[in-house]
């Protein structure tokens, strides 16, 4: 009796079943382009409640391309696949952006940061033979892009003359530029070009554009890479589109929906990153926008007091990064931050969910991230969490489904025990139960389809008990209203001929045939309730009887083992039953379906009550 209900008591095929549904769901995720690193990241994805994410690629297109530049002469429009007429001035900004990038454009196809390609198209829509300029221009030393400089020179020999090209963010360009090109001559920089310059970019910027800027010096001899970015000649600024995923707007307002903010990071000019934050519905004013040079204007405490009342990071270095994830972690929220750069790597570690890009991503930045977009769109992290919130239902079903089962065999055999009987059921019938028929339903609601209804709840909170919302109530009733069902049946097994269970010397077969009344009901039970398991208020015919068909093959196989252990003699005798007559089949059918029918009863009471809290 003791080792009976030690074995009722403890759900053997827990710790599997839940192994078996998580990796179930990660590879369904992955299948939508969002691949799982570390399990238990699931079960945080459904706690999420802000995701901050780059711009450049996973918001927008990362298809750059220049539709104006701006120089001393003014704004020029240019446009793709067609003749521009060109200054000399703006040939040498179309000449410095082609000299001092990495990228390489042939026949249509290109590879290299795209930004760097649009700017080699510039090149071609402003008359500029690349061929021929990289070939006079051989490249001697180079200064490489930076995030604190936000800046990337190169030294250029061109029959032993030596030139600087420098191109990057204008408002650094600004600093370390002295004199400026006008008309084909070199003049001192003035607060007047200074202030042109500065409104140029506005503009662009409030139009969406991303703007960069390039700079030129000539120098007698080679100089170090330290000497490259000082007293240069500004050249001009070009301003480029980088158009929004279509996609990316509703999945930002399904977020939103779901109680889950976003913020955008990104390096882009301040106006640039509000204007596309904008349109894609992410921050509705100019007071929701801060700098990386805001952050270090702000004293730590006051920054992180603050920091959950921006949607926009613009100008951040990855430094930034890292003391933006700490900050919005500290009032409580769960943060997802994106990231492709080896730099990334700390504010990957620092959030909860760190998601690496698997397109542009280094193998650094995926080393330190939980989740890798395949497709490198912010719709996939929309998507992932919708998965994650699922999965975690699915398990949890799962869980309490296994532990409602158990409670009930529990309460089967404490409840028998305690008043004198003998048990309902032997050990080797219990472990066919846990392992067998119990075990099938339990994966099957692992793959239970997502609910429609899931991104229009809020987050979990992370530190919400596996048994809310009702859970624990439901386990503790569905466990005892089973236990109560199997001891009737075992009473009734008695009954049926003539005898009660508190009579003593009864004969070993009706013992047998009582046990196997118990037994069948139980299992019955349990097979019948694991249809109620699939949502907490809405009804089977609401979600669907088939809708899930793994459940409903499940409970096919487990009255399929059920007829096999009764009827093949062998297995009788393996598992002391008795074949039931037609009244115990009635009665174990009907007694089996009571669980389901209470529990669809109960729904209706649980959804009239939403609607009168208006949930």
């Amino acid at each position: 009796m003791s080792v009976s209900l030690a074995v009722a008591a403890i759900p053997e095929g827990l710790a599997a079943i839940v192994a078996v549904v998580l990796s179930i769901g990660v590879t369904s995720m992955s299948k939508k382009n969002a691949i799982i690193k570390k399990l238990p990241a699931v079960e945080t994805l459904g706690s999420v409640n802000i995701i901050c994410s780059d711009k450049t690629g996973t918001l927008t297109q990362n298809k750059m391309t220049v539709q104006r530049y701006f120089n001393l002469d003014g704004e020029i429009a240019v446009e793709r696949d067609k003749e521009n007429a060109a200054t000399e001035d703006a040939k040498l900004l179309a000449k410095a952006m082609v000299l001092s990038s990495d990228a390489t454009y042939e026949n249509g196809n290109g590879t290299g940061d795209p930004t760097e390609i649009a700017l080699l198209l510039l090149g071609d829509d402003l008359g500029i033979d690349r061929k021929t300029v990289n070939a006079e221009n051989k490249r001697v030393d180079e200064y490489s892009f930076d995030s604190d400089r936000k800046l990337m020179s190169t030294l250029n020999e061109n029959n032993g003359k030596f030139t600087v090209y420098t191109k990057g963010a204008i408002g650094n360009l600004l600093k370390i530029s002295t004199h400026v090109l006008l008309n084909g001559e070199i003049v001192p920089i003035t607060d007047e070009h200074k202030s042109k310059y500065n409104d140029a970019t506005d503009a662009m910027s409030n139009n969406a554009l991303r703007t960069l800027g390039v700079a030129f010096k000539e120098v007698s001899s080679a100089i170090p890479a330290t000497e490259m970015e000082k007293d240069l000649v500004l050249i001009g600024v070009v301003g480029m589109i980088d158009p929004p995923r279509s996609e990316v707007k509703e999945s930002i307002l399904k977020a939103k929906q779901a109680g889950i903010t976003t913020i955008m990071i990104t390096g882009d000019h301040k106006n640039t990153a509000f204007a596309i934050a904008k349109e894609l519905g992410i921050a509705e004013n100019i007071d929701q926008a801060i700098t990386g040079q805001d952050i270090e204007d702000f004293p730590e405490a006051e920054f992180t007091e603050k920091a959950v009342g921006f949607r926009v990071f613009a100008r951040v270095s990855p430094e930034h990064k890292v003391r933006i994830v700490h900050a919005l972690k500290s009032h409580g929220n769960i943060v997802s931050m994106t990231g492709d750069g080896v730099n990334d790597a700390p504010s990957l570690n620092a959030a909860d969910i760190g998601v690496a890009m698997g397109i542009t991503g280094t193998d650094v930045a995926k080393g330190a991230s939980d989740m890798i977009l395949t497709d490198d769109n912010f719709a996939t992290i929309v998507s992932a969490i919708e998965h994650g919130r699922n999965i975690y239902n699915n398990i949890k079903k799962s869980v309490i489904f296994l532990l409602t089962c158990n409670l009930g065999e529990v309460v089967t055999m404490f409840a028998a025990i305690l008043i004198g009987w003998e048990a309902p059921l032997i050990a080797t019938q219990l472990l066919w139960i846990n392992l067998i028929t119990d075990s099938f339903p339990a994966v099957a609601l692992g793959m239970d389809p997502g609910s429609p209804d899931v991104m229009k709840e809020k987050p979990r909170n992370s530190k919400e008990s596996f048994f809310a919302g009702g859970a624990a109530f439901h386990l503790i009733l569905g466990g005892f209203l089973i236990g109560a069902l199997t001891i009737l049946a075992f009473w009734f097994g008695y009954y049926e001929h003539g005898y009660s269970p508190f009579d003593h010397s009864v004969p070993a077969e009706i013992v047998e045939y009582a046990r196997t009344m118990a037994f069948m009901v139980l299992v019955m039970c349990q097979l019948f309730y694991s249809l109620a398991m699939r949502h907490s208020s809405k009804s089977i015919f609401q979600v669907g009887i088939f809708t899930n068909k793994y459940l409903v093959g499940a409970i096919l196989l487990g009255i399929f083992l059920q007829l096999f252990v009764i009827e093949i003699p062998f297995m009788q005798r393996a598992f002391h039953l008795q074949m039931l007559d037609l009244q115990g089949w009635i009665m174990a059918i009907l007694l089996g379906l009571v669980p389901l029918f209470f529990n669809e009863i109960l729904k209706i009471f649980i959804r009239a009550r939403n609607r009168k809290k208006g949930v």
